[in-house]
């Protein structure tokens, strides 16, 4: 009986062990199968574009957490609460590397028991931009014209917006408005000589922006580049100049149609702003160069800021009458003058650059200013007037050692009767810092008309007497303000009873300084890089600066263009020659 009783018992218990076991194995055989990741496919994209990272996550016992390595850094994780399914997915901007590089994305989930999936991959392949395709432009633009950015544009000869191309303004000729998206690249045909004109009573409205400026450019490769490589952009207005009347213009130099002239200052030419001209100024004939920015008559309804000229092959900046207004111009390494000014030209300017090369400058004479009121030093009117505040002229002379060329002449050469007034400016690096050149010229200084005050005029140390070269036997040399002509033999000239440099010194604020150190210039403005323009703190030219009356004018209490902000950051291109434009 107790052998049967054990007997249950044993078998019983065996039962009971062998439920048990079957189940736990159950329960184990329960858990559902690891989280499983597929990786979105591989992609390409060229720098600065969005690729999308994706993966499809599945999880039957519930997502935990998933992990995304960029090249095995962290770029992303997502905690979940146990969802079973998800479809990730998040942008990466194409960083700036190589062609042909490879970015590499890794996934990994976990579930909530704790087991991982294997890990996925997707790639991204940083890809070559496709060149732009190039639009061939020629003729005559009419009606509303757009071009964008995704294009590359190619003036072919004389491309003209509007069709007044007689010398009295016609109504009825055919008028055009250019639009030229931010971003946008113009060539010029360099065997065509090609130029974009604007014609009286038309317009160009090309704003571009800090970020994407508009650029008229060379066609060459980069390395290839040269000045007066194509013509310039030339704008012709309806303003008033003093060499015609009425609706009967003038022509620009070069006799390519150019008419300008009318009797509405307030005439409206559309606007510029952000806006890049390089290796400009081709001969339209001999010794007849485009501008790089040429402005015939343009009205002051016509806004122009954010404007760069580089490398032409005449002036960077002229005008030939009117009364439009200008800010934050930049004039770098042109060949003739930075900033020309004629025929009655009375805008305002203010915030205004000129940089030179050492060895570049024309066999006519290279200025800084260079202005007049015509060719003759008439009396005709509206005088050439301009108001100018904030400017700063560097002159190709670095140091007492830099060998420049010998066709430098004046950081400002006013002659032939202009009554220019000219306030808050400094000159340096010029052989003359300023001739004030011609007997109505210099009675204009003396009445008042012609006016210079808080003019900062500095030498380069060690540079003859004064800064100046003067008593050196290489030319040029010169004096910080002329007190003699340039006749052979030189004579004495004056304005008033006075010396020149004695009439300006009684100037309000003006300086004349043997060398520019102190005033708080970096050294690179003088040299062929990225220029540092931001004043140095406690230079001479951080205090002192009034600007002159009127709405125009943004308060500066500097000398010069450039006080503790730089107005040419990110826009600006100091070494064209090396940019690629065709993407």
């Amino acid at each position: 009986m107790n052998f049967r009783r054990l007997t249950r018992t044993v078998l019983t218990l065996g039962v009971l062990s062998m439920a048990l076991i079957f189940n736990a194995c159950k329960e184990e055989e329960e858990i559902g199968p690891a989280p499983s990741v597929t990786a979105g496919s591989a992609a390409s994209g060229v720098v600065g574009s969005v690729a999308k990272i994706t993966a499809s996550i599945n999880a039957p016992e519930g997502l935990k957490t998933l992990t995304v390595l960029k090249n095995g850094q962290t770029f992303d994780s997502k905690i979940y609460t146990g969802e079973t399914t998800d479809n990730y997915t998040k942008d990466y901007t194409v960083e700036n590397l190589p062609t042909g590089s490879t970015v590499v994305f890794t996934f990994q989930a976990t579930d909530q028991k704790n087991q991982s999936s294997t890990v996925a991959t997707q790639v991204i392949t940083v890809s070559a931009v496709p060149a732009k395709p190039v639009v061939t432009v020629q003729g005559v633009l009419t009606g509303n014209v757009s071009w964008t950015k995704g294009n590359i544009y190619k003036l072919v000869g004389f491309v003209r917006v509007g069709g007044d191309t007689t010398e009295t303004f016609s109504a009825t000729a055919a008028t055009g408005t250019l639009t030229i998206e931010a971003g946008t690249t113009i060539i010029g045909d360099r065997a065509s000589k090609g130029t974009l004109i604007v014609q009286r009573g038309s317009r160009i409205i090309a704003n571009g922006t800090a970020d994407a400026p508009i650029v008229f450019t060379s066609e060459r490769a980069p390395g290839q580049r040269e000045s007066g490589d194509w013509g310039g952009l030339v704008i012709c207005g309806r303003a008033v100049n003093n060499q015609s009347t009425g609706d009967k213009g003038i022509q620009l130099e070069g006799s390519y149609k150019g008419w300008h002239g009318g009797s509405n200052d307030a005439d409206n030419s559309g606007s510029l702003k952000y806006v890049r001209v390089e290796y400009a100024g081709v001969p339209i004939n001999p010794n007849q160069e485009v501008n790089s920015f040429t402005f015939g008559s343009v009205g002051s309804g016509t806004t122009i800021e954010y404007l760069q000229a580089s490398f032409g092959l005449d002036d960077s900046f002229e005008w030939f009458g009117g009364t439009v207004n200008g800010k934050y111009l930049i004039a770098y390494r042109g060949l003739d003058d930075d900033f020309d000014m004629d025929f009655g030209f009375r805008g305002n300017l203010q915030f205004i650059v000129g940089m030179r090369g050492a060895t570049m400058a024309d066999q006519s004479g290279s200025n800084g200013f260079e202005v007049d009121n015509d060719g003759q030093g008439t009396g005709n009117t509206p005088f050439t007037a301009p108001v100018i505040s904030n400017a700063s002229l560097i002159g190709p002379k670095e140091t007492n050692a830099t060998s420049i060329s010998p066709q430098f002449q004046n950081g400002m050469h006013l002659r032939r009767n202009n009554r220019i007034k000219v306030y808050n400016t400094v000159v340096t690096g010029y052989p003359n810092g300023i001739f004030i050149d011609g007997t109505n010229t210099q009675a204009n200084a003396n009445t008042g008309e012609l006016i210079l005050n808080r003019v900062v005029v500095a030498g380069v140390a060690g540079w003859g007497t004064g800064g100046f070269g003067e008593g050196t036997t290489t030319a040029p040399n010169g004096f910080a303000v002329r007190d003699v002509n340039t006749a052979t033999p030189a004579a004495a000239i004056t304005v008033g009873a006075a010396k020149p440099s004695e009439w300006f010194a009684a100037q309000p604020g003006n300086k004349i300084l043997n060398t520019y150190a102190g005033l708080g210039l970096n050294q690179s403005v003088f040299q062929a890089v990225t220029p540092t323009f931001t004043l140095a703190n406690g230079g001479t030219l951080a205090a002192g600066g009034t600007v002159p009356t009127g709405s125009f004018f943004s308060a500066a209490t500097f000398i010069g263009a450039f006080g503790s902000e730089d107005w040419t950051t990110k826009w600006s291109n100091f070494s064209p020659n090396t940019t690629d434009y065709s993407k």
